[in-house]
């Protein structure tokens, strides 16, 4: 069985906090909708909609795309770019 390696990537994310929501829709635009009454936000991805809970990152991959991501993956995968 063959191994491979992840490119070296640098994406840009922001992480939901609960109280930034007006930042997210600066970041995702038309992406993202936040449900009257809710805690969480609802990400447009490639594959549907995914919830976006307070803690999670917003990530924008390659090709313009936004998902969220736990965070305990987040910090195993990326690291902060200077």
């Amino acid at each position: 069985m063959a191994k491979y390696r992840k490119k070296p990537v640098v994406i840009e994310a922001i992480q939901f906090n609960g109280r930034n929501s007006a930042d997210i829709h600066e970041f995702c635009g038309d992406k993202v909708r936040e449900p009257v009454g809710k805690d969480y936000l609802e990400i447009e991805t490639l594959e549907g909609v995914h919830i976006a809970s307070p803690g999670d990152y917003i990530i924008k991959g390659i090709k313009g795309e936004f998902y969220p991501c736990k965070p305990d993956i987040f910090k195993a995968t990326y690291e902060k770019v200077d």
